[in-house]
């Protein structure tokens, strides 16, 4: 198959993941489904999965972690309601499809992944598509974003979380701006619940969005390795 024919049909499966898998269910934000439409998730990916790219699942990445489902993608970005006066905190980079996602709606996305490799691929990636306002590191997401390394303001607008935890954890709420908001799948097994929780007087506000199933966050605050 030549390069037109590849673009081709993944222009069309695209389209297809719009109507079907997104706009066929609950995204309706105009401004994710843009986005969701102008991202080739088909980068983000080895050769072997891209034929399967535009379905409604997730795929392996390497070192035990997968891309999540395009459904999922949309629904914690619509859920986070981002724009671009918002900096952003994305806890677990995987493959940067997530974080390309929401580079372009935010003002800046500093995100952090356990595994050096998976950072370096996905750092990789975002250089050839052009993105220039995501900052990344390489350690423990459950801690949060290192003290030394924070944005001025010394806390995020927004955080966003994919890999599930035991319980939010305390550090991520302490780096949340007051008002702010944090998606974070909670719970292990099949009892995982995606949450979205305001920040109010120092304490969340949590709402159950539905049932998921993530990889779990690793770490001093998360699952023990």
């Amino acid at each position: 198959m030549c390069g037109q024919e590849k673009q081709d049909r993944y222009h069309t499966n695209r389209q297809r993941m719009l109507d079907w898998d997104l706009a066929g269910r609950d995204i309706t934000d105009p401004r994710v489904l843009a986005v969701m439409a102008e991202v080739p998730r088909e980068e983000f990916v080895t050769d072997s999965y891209r034929p399967q790219v535009y379905s409604d699942g997730p795929l392996p990445i390497g070192m035990g972690q997968t891309i999540s489902q395009p459904y999922i993608v949309a629904l914690m970005t619509q859920e986070l309601r981002v724009d671009r006066k918002c900096e952003v905190l994305e806890i677990g980079t995987g493959s940067g499809f997530q974080t390309a996602v929401l580079s372009r709606l935010a003002k800046k996305v500093y995100t952090i992944e356990r595994f050096g490799e998976l950072a370096e691929s996905a750092q990789a990636v975002l250089g050839r598509l052009g993105v220039s306002n995501v900052e990344f590191h390489i350690g423990d997401g459950s801690c949060g974003w290192p003290a030394s390394k924070l944005p001025p303001s010394g806390c995020f607008d927004r955080i966003m979380v994919t890999a599930t935890a035991p319980s939010i954890p305390k550090p991520l709420v302490s780096q949340l701006v007051d008002g702010g908001l944090i998606v974070v799948p909670v719970g292990c097994g099949g009892s995982q619940r995606l949450m979205r929780c305001e920040k109010k007087a120092g304490k969340l506000d949590e709402k159950r969005i539905c049932d998921v199933r993530f990889v779990k966050l690793l770490g001093k605050h998360g699952f023990e390795q």
